[in-house]
């Protein structure tokens, strides 16, 4: 696992498939996503490596139940003592009460996740027992207020998380940075991906400055811009936005 500063206050965690983030708020932490099975002790380490205590993470916020984002989150949760936090209607999934949905997948998409797949850790993973169910709306005391955003696409309970005091937007996989160039993007694997390409220029609207992917690197300037040209670029237009939480009685 490689850890990289991106600001004074936010480092990446960047595993084989699928990154996480360490916020840093003085004396605690909150580490978005939690990286696939077996990244528990990793990123506990890489804590320490920081001078800090696996305790000092108060909470883990997942974006969404895809392994590659929640595998680790149960045994890190174990480690930390971590609260584990995720949106409803992904919560059952992250517990492992029911199996998540299936994307709808593009053609081009289904050799990507083939490859993805074989970087993953094989079989079933520890799941955590508690997680604080999120509506989409709450403000968390993370980063002097943190707005949690409900965007469904990618799975039915995606979430952004927005730092607006610090222009930061973490997207989950709503939104990627291309391996190939850095170029901003939709993510990829969803269950709707017209759903995904409204919330692109949803969160564009937020005006951050500093975006950080599920996939890829982050943006470290002028996020929204990146954001609204992403949308733009595929045809999404300002009248396209709808209150995504509410398509499809989500």
């Amino acid at each position: 696992m490689d850890v990289v500063e991106l600001l004074p206050r936010l480092h990446l965690l960047r595993f084989p498939v699928g990154q996480a983030y360490l916020w840093h708020d003085g004396g605690e932490l909150t580490l978005v996503d939690a990286g696939p099975a077996g990244s528990g002790a990793p990123i506990a380490e890489a804590v320490t490596a920081l001078g800090r205590h696996p305790r000092d993470v108060r909470r883990i916020v997942l974006t969404h139940f895809h392994e590659d984002h929640a595998g680790g989150a149960a045994e890190f949760a174990a480690l930390s003592g971590a609260e584990v936090l995720a949106h409803r209607l992904d919560a059952p999934a992250v517990r492992g009460e029911i199996p998540g949905p299936d994307p709808v997948f593009e053609d081009w998409e289904r050799p990507l996740h083939e490859q993805a797949l074989k970087l993953l850790p094989q079989g079933d993973y520890a799941r955590p027992r508690e997680v604080t169910e999120l509506s989409g709306g709450e403000a968390l005391d993370i980063g002097g207020g943190a707005h949690i955003v409900h965007v469904p696409g990618h799975t039915h309970g995606s979430i952004a998380l927005h730092l607006p005091e610090h222009g930061v937007l973490f997207t989950g996989d709503t939104v990627a940075a291309s391996p190939v160039d850095g170029t901003v993007m939709p993510g990829v694997f969803n269950l709707d991906r017209a759903q995904v390409l409204a919330a692109c220029l949803r969160l564009a609207e937020l005006d951050a400055d500093v975006a950080c992917f599920g996939h890829g690197d982050p943006a470290l300037e002028q996020a929204a811009r990146a954001l609204r040209n992403a949308a733009r670029d595929l045809g999404v237009e300002r009248h396209d936005v709808v209150d995504v939480a509410s398509v499809n009685g989500f």
